[in-house]
């Protein structure tokens, strides 16, 4: 990928690929199982329910269902997590045991396996995550396709606008306005200091050279720095 227009044709190529993630009306014959890789679910034994998935499809030839994994949830006391999309079906602490039962009763006999269906606090069954009281009154922001898409693929990423704004700075500000934009937004260094990352590329972009370093000044030891690498590595 190497220019804007390769960057839009990937965005609504996949996104029309991957609508049924987000869109619980999509019209499509295709399922996505969605199983969680976070480390809360890795823990317990997430990536063999993901290998499950995927040999049983394989030997009983299924075709329209991918098996994805995805980023956390964000609700490890109920994993390992398995979400059906478009129905958007949450399956709740299920077990490498139970994906033939899942294969066989949701997608070949189109029936809701109950007994793995999440429980509220109250203990009522949920069809959705988003049903569940501790999220009605949510909304994502930074982590708004966490536990929608595939973290290791860029395609994903790009599909539910990812560099957007990357390109939005591109195309469309000078180094003047994104230099406002971070000073405005208050971000700051991660070191002692807590120098403003806004002013720090104000006093780059004003000092003479074409090419130019930010150099992060912190102590011999610390990783984050120059000296802390060359320390690092001897």
């Amino acid at each position: 990928m190497k220019t804007i227009n390769e960057l839009h044709k990937i965005r609504e190529e996949k996104r029309k690929e991957l609508d049924l993630r987000i869109n619980t009306k999509a019209d499509t014959r295709e399922k996505h199982i969605l199983v969680c890789q976070g480390t809360g679910c890795t823990s317990s034994k997430s990536p063999k329910i993901l290998e499950s998935f995927k040999k049983i499809i394989k030997e009983k030839n299924i075709e329209n269902v991918r098996v994805i994994k995805t980023g956390c949830f964000g609700l490890c006391a109920k994993g390992p997590i398995v979400i059906i999309r478009p129905e958007d079906t949450f399956y709740a602490m299920v077990k490498p045991e139970d994906c033939e039962e899942i294969i066989q009763t949701h997608i070949i006999e189109g029936n809701r396996v109950e007994r793995l269906l999440a429980k509220d606090i109250d203990g009522t069954k949920v069809n959705s995550l988003d049903d569940l009281n501790f999220y009605k009154k949510q909304k994502r922001i930074a982590l708004k396709n966490c536990g929608v898409i595939n973290p290791e693929e860029i395609d994903e990423y790009i599909a539910f606008d990812g560099y957007k704004a990357l390109e939005k700075v591109l195309t469309k500000m000078s180094p003047e306005e994104v230099i406002e934009v971070i000073k405005n937004s208050g971000i700051r260094g991660r070191g002692g200091a807590g120098f403003p990352t806004g002013k720090k590329w104000e006093l780059t972009k004003a000092s003479e050279g074409e090419q130019k370093y930010v150099v992060c000044n912190a102590d011999e030891g610390d990783p984050r720095s120059f000296y802390g690498q060359k320390y690092i590595r001897g």
